[in-house]
């Protein structure tokens, strides 16, 4: 029999749970990486026009580079995205380097990010109009937050001790002892 699933929480908020349809939204998105490459997380951020929060959500996604994170974040958000129908997508990143990539001025160079590239505008060509803007860090503030708190408990995880064995009951701490004395012997 299969392991069961552990069910994920849904990233969209309640009130658009039942949303279908937008004239257009917008979406923060970061990537974050401790050391490059190093263990690293995205967030995402979506509201629509008039600035309600559609979705959010931070995830670690293991060793990466910055830019490798940065691209997956805008890969996880216009996924997210797929279920909806959106005439105009705005994004906005604190990644110059994808910003340009994205809108065209940059190419491509490295190797791992070309699939990352090719996914986003082939998600991309689905919207009647979209555009990639590059702001301040200080604009993408939800966002970074998100990934830098997905590391945070990431790291943190990663650093809880393993468990220990549970003290035996009361009184079973001699039902195994003749075992142990001869073991040694």
């Amino acid at each position: 029999m299969p392991a069961a699933r552990k069910s994920k929480k849904s990233v969209v908020e309640p009130f658009f749970q039942g949303a279908k349809r937008f004239e257009e939204l917008h979406v923060h998105v970061d990537g974050a990486a401790r050391g490059n490459p190093g263990p690293a997380a995205i967030g995402v951020v979506v509201r629509t026009r008039q600035g309600r929060k559609v979705a959010a959500f931070g995830e670690a996604i293991g060793e990466a580079t910055n830019n490798y994170a940065e691209y997956t974040a805008l890969v996880h958000a216009l996924r997210l995205l797929s279920v909806f129908e959106v005439d105009r997508l705005r994004v906005y990143t604190d990644s110059e380097l994808m910003a340009r990539q994205v809108k065209g001025e940059y190419k491509v160079r490295d190797r791992n990010l070309r699939s990352l590239y090719a996914q986003v505008m082939s998600m991309m060509g689905r919207f009647r109009d979209w555009d990639m803007m590059h702001v301040p860090r200080e604009e993408n503030a939800e966002a970074d937050g998100l990934a830098n708190r997905a590391l945070d408990e990431e790291a943190l995880a990663g650093a809880r001790p393993a468990r220990r064995a549970a003290a035996p009951v009361s009184g079973q701490e001699s039902l195994f002892a003749d075992e142990d004395r001869e073991a040694e012997e």
